[in-house]
């Protein structure tokens, strides 16, 4: 009897994160249907690295949405307000940063959740993470956990009882430091990544964000230097 096929949506942005998500699924045995946003983000850079991404590991299927987030504004990432740039990250603030757009990934998630009904999939992988800074209220787990519960009551598929949805967030709890290693195991080239939120225009990263901190200091506790090009910052 031929053995039924796993898919899987995968939100995939062409980041560090999203990228390692994309490589988690496919050793898991999935079928990866991955969904990219062009959502007027000011780093739209982004979907260059995500076409070299699916060049390399190619998908099943691959989706761009279009939408504007930038009628609302309200993030650094969608509105005219700066990104916030500083020679040090801190790691200890409690403050939701401005670079939060609101309501992302519940947006993001309901594209993806009706990708997946459609493609009779239950499974649905994104690559968030609780540890390394983001107090984004939209990467907590306990929001991924009502979300599931949403997805059942939400859907066709859901109140036939046809199958039980699932949010996957293997990187959560872990650090950029081992997100990188994990990656680097599954053979993630991160050098066709992007993760700056205000790269220049030829797509060098600013290295002074907080998602370039990050990184930068993710690749130096893995004793390796960030393959990415960075701006030359002036001494």
């Amino acid at each position: 009897m031929q053995q039924e096929e796993k898919k899987a949506v995968v939100l995939l942005s062409g980041g560090l994160d999203s990228t390692t998500i994309l490589e988690i699924a496919k050793s898991m045995g999935y079928e990866v249907y991955a969904l990219s946003f062009k959502y007027g983000q000011r780093h739209a850079i982004e979907l260059d690295a995500v076409k070299k991404v699916t060049c390399r590991s190619p998908v099943r299927e691959h989706k761009i949405v279009e939408i504007d987030l930038r009628l609302f504004g309200g993030s650094a990432l969608t509105d005219s307000i700066p990104v916030p740039k500083s020679n040090a990250f801190k790691a200890d603030s409690k403050e939701i940063p401005v670079t939060y757009v609101p309501a992302r990934n519940t947006i993001f998630l309901s594209f993806a959740l009706g990708y997946a009904e459609v493609i009779q999939s239950y499974d649905i992988f994104i690559g968030a993470n609780a540890i390394d800074f983001s107090n984004y209220p939209d990467c907590r787990p306990e929001y991924f956990a009502c979300y599931e519960k949403l997805a059942q009551l939400a859907t066709s598929a859901g109140i036939q009882n046809k199958g039980r949805f699932k949010i996957h967030t293997p990187l959560l709890h872990m650090s950029k430091a081992e997100i990188i290693k994990t990656g680097l195991a599954l053979g993630v080239d991160y050098s066709i990544t992007t993760s700056c939120y205000d790269p220049n225009s030829e797509g060098h990263a600013c290295g002074r964000c907080d998602s370039c901190h990050l990184r930068i200091r993710g690749f130096q506790a893995n004793n390796m230097d960030d393959p990415v090009p960075y701006v030359k910052q002036r001494s």
